[in-house]
């Protein structure tokens, strides 16, 4: 591949700022209109506002004891001072050199881009660049749609900044359940031991379909009354399986709640389970995803002490024109976005019947037990023996969540409620969503589990909808 130059739109830096180290051997341009919109974003507390500053800072060090002839002839993006020296897998490694628009554009653009808007002005500089860097080619990069097609439509090269992607396609998702052939126990069956422990069953097996399993996941045949299994521990082609509970209708419940599909039965099994710490739960609407984990939750608390108490959170993105601020603490700031709970509690609490002052008596309780949090001031809070939903978890950045999931202290588990398909944040695709990240990166740790559930079990008419609208 040829030595390119990226030229870095200003929503790029405020996505990432570790975007200036994320194109290796390539160079890097910044427009001086860049560090104007730059310059202008930094104040506030907001997560765009903090990584402006941290772009100050990056820029800052790169520059620090350089003449204005270095500063001309570009600056090397040495990741070793910026990040002190970090050998991980997710410090960025960079060899190319950084650019500044040092002096005016040359040249003009065409006519059909009248006026000095900064979308232009970038355009101005990336056109101009072409006669400064004649061997090598130039590419605009940014999260704008509208800025990438002028570009194209005056002839420059346009791109996406896609290196926070997690995946390249959203179906290759990990869905936290895999369906065995008919002929399973023929093929891994020959060496299989068995025992129980603590009341529960567990197998050994051999054979080679386990090299496509993963830790934590549920194992089924194609009907739905057959055997269930969740893998606890895989070593080479050996794998410890153990039989998963039934929750369904007729067996166990969990604070009243049967689980009606196979995926909300194991969803049900990482919720109730004290050695998994972080579950994620993916489905649409009406999938039962609030309503199994906050049963769960009340069951763990109440019931068995598990946890001090429920913290619930959900990011604050309206889906329509915001209604401004709100009046009161910080609970009742939160409680118009809390609708999801209450109708949720509203059903937890009507199923087992009882007077309306049992009920009443019940909601006092469980007001006591569960609080209500927004995100905006979790950032240096520890968690202790907590049950904490993060609801909407798709409106999150991959920082922001790993913000919030590093809240947790011992005793503390973490459950991200999501649907991929309703994101509301700005530049958030589902390939780039935190929710998506930590799916990824917790697909196979011992202690974290996933599940996506597939069926609605909202109503008919939600059903329907959802398939047809």
């Amino acid at each position: 591949m040829s030595r390119r130059v990226f030229v870095l739109d200003t929503n790029v830096l405020m996505h990432d700022p570790t975007a200036l180290f994320r194109f290796q051997e390539h160079d890097i341009f910044i427009p001086m209109v860049v560090l104007e919109e730059l310059d202008a974003g930094k104040k506030g507390v907001s997560e765009v506002a903090r990584n402006v500053r941290q772009v100050s800072r990056f820029l800052d060090e790169l520059m620090a004891h350089k003449s204005h002839a270095e500063i001309d002839a570009g600056l090397a993006l040495n990741t070793d001072v910026t990040f002190n020296g970090n050998g991980s897998s997710d410090a960025p490694q960079a060899s190319g050199r950084l650019y500044f628009e040092t002096r005016p554009a040359e040249g003009t653009l065409p006519t059909m881009l009248p006026g000095n808007k900064a979308d232009n002005s970038i355009l101005l500089s990336a056109l101009s660049l072409r006669n400064v860097f004649g061997d090598s080619e130039v590419v605009l990069v940014s999260k704008d749609i509208n800025l990438r097609i002028k570009a194209s439509v005056v002839g420059i090269e346009a791109e996406d900044y896609i290196n926070d992607k997690v995946l390249e396609d959203l179906d290759l998702l990990y869905t936290g359940h895999a369906t065995l052939p008919a002929d399973f126990w023929d093929t891994h069956g020959q060496t299989m031991e068995s025992w129980t422990e603590a009341g529960n069953a567990f197998y050994r097996l051999r054979g080679p379909q386990i090299a496509d399993w993963h830790l934590n996941e549920l194992l089924h045949f194609e009907h739905d009354n057959d055997i269930e299994l969740i893998t606890r521990d895989i070593e080479g082609d050996s794998a410890v399986l153990e039989l998963a509970q039934d929750y369904r209708v007729g067996k166990q419940a969990v604070w009243g709640v049967h689980a009606r599909n196979r995926e909300q039965n194991f969803a049900l099994n990482l919720l109730m389970d004290p050695d998994i710490d972080f579950v994620t739960l993916l489905g649409a609407a009406g999938t039962g995803k609030t309503l199994l984990t906050l049963a769960a939750g009340l069951a763990q608390t109440l019931d068995e002490s598990r946890y001090r108490e429920i913290i619930m959170t959900r990011v604050t993105v309206p889906v329509g024109d915001d209604i401004g601020f709100l009046p009161g603490t910080e609970e009742e700031k939160m409680t118009p976005w809390m609708g999801a709970l209450m109708d949720n509690l509203e059903v937890l609490t009507g199923a087992g019947g009882g007077s309306d002052w049992e009920r009443a008596a019940t909601n006092e309780l469980l007001a006591k037990r569960i609080k209500i949090r927004s995100v905006n001031f979790m950032r240096g809070r520890t968690f202790l023996e907590r049950f904490v939903i993060l609801d909407e978890a798709q409106n999150l950045t991959p920082k922001q969540m790993k913000t919030l999931i590093t809240r947790a202290g011992p005793g503390t588990k973490f459950v991200c409620l999501g649907n991929l398909a309703q994101i509301d944040t700005p530049y958030l695709t589902e390939t780039t969503s935190g929710l998506t990240n930590v799916v990824d990166r917790f697909r196979n740790w011992r202690h974290a589990g996933h599940v996506t559930l597939a069926r609605g079990e909202r109503s008919r008419l939600a059903q329907y909808a959802s398939d047809k609208l």
